[in-house]
């Protein structure tokens, strides 16, 4: 009996820690962690929760960042909105083509920041849906670069596509979330690309595998800011920013609808002086 009393306050008392701690975390305050220095199971125990607290700590800060950010992007084109409709019914600004143009561009730039919002949000749901078949990628790829070519040839970009007619690469994938993947691509490139720049689109066979490269000419990206480019709302500073009308979601898009192919995709320096993007898909079958 002398005995147990001791060993049994041993054990209880990191239990009671432990209960202590457990309703911490249940009432928000992730910061909380329990003091660990026995190897035994409870050590362990200890260890796996404090490694649970900072996981949950972690989320926590990306939530309330992720609920800030959206808060700040959303209130730039309703403030314009706002503005605008204000100096019309005022009187201070006349009722013309113009301003209707401008209200309708705020209108369609509040849209696409929804839309793509509400992408994200369903693919972190895992609620965004795929209907994958076999299908020729490269045919997609050319699709998407000829829907574009207007576009680019009104800002002065040359826009190149380099790959054989005959070529064909089939693989299981979602026709309209590679549309979008590409079509994304398209529309970074030419967001960010100076006039009289150029855009080259090419793609390499090998390994069972298939590389699509895009590389667009300046503005560059230092190696610190590429890395963190498929972040939400990561906007580089200088020349790639906001000024150009981008939110910081398209990469972060691309990159979702990519993992879903069990694809990669990385950003490098382009040998062209802007950005180079590289996606690979696997278990490719090639034909022509």
């Amino acid at each position: 009996m002398l005995i147990s009393f001791p060993l049994a306050r041993r054990l209880v008392k990191p239990i009671k820690e432990m209960a202590a701690a457990t309703h911490e975390i249940a009432s928000g305050r992730y910061a909380t962690r329990i003091s660990s220095t026995s190897s035994d199971e409870l050590g362990q125990l200890a260890r796996d929760f404090n490694a649970m607290a900072l996981i949950l700590e972690k989320n926590e800060k990306e939530r309330r960042q992720w609920i800030a950010d959206i808060s700040h992007e959303l209130r730039t084109p309703v403030a314009v909105l706002q503005g605008e409709i204000e100096a019309l019914l005022d009187g201070i600004r006349p009722v013309t083509p113009e301003t209707i143009s401008s209200l309708h561009a705020e209108t369609l730039r509040l849209t696409h920041l929804v839309e793509d919002l509400y992408q994200l949000s369903l693919s972190d749901l895992g609620a965004l849906t795929y209907r994958k078949e076999n299908l020729d990628v490269l045919d997609v790829l050319r699709s998407s670069v000829q829907s574009y070519r207007a576009e680019f040839e009104k800002k002065h970009i040359a826009l190149s596509l380099s790959i054989p007619e005959e070529a064909e690469a089939i693989v299981s994938a979602d026709r309209g979330r590679l549309d979008q993947l590409f079509l994304n691509l398209l529309e970074n490139s030419l967001k960010y690309t100076e006039i009289g720049g150029k855009l080259n689109v090419g793609a390499q066979f090998g390994n069972g595998a298939l590389t699509i490269e895009f590389q667009d000419s300046e503005p560059g990206v230092c190696a610190e800011d590429r890395e963190r480019l498929f972040e939400r709302f990561y906007r580089v500073e200088g020349s790639r920013n906001r000024g150009s009308g981008g939110a910081g979601l398209g990469l972060a898009i691309c990159k979702k609808i990519v993992d879903a192919h069990e694809g990669g995709i990385s950003v490098h320096e382009s040998p062209l002086g802007g950005l180079q993007v590289h996606i690979v898909f696997y278990q490719v079958e090639f034909k022509g």
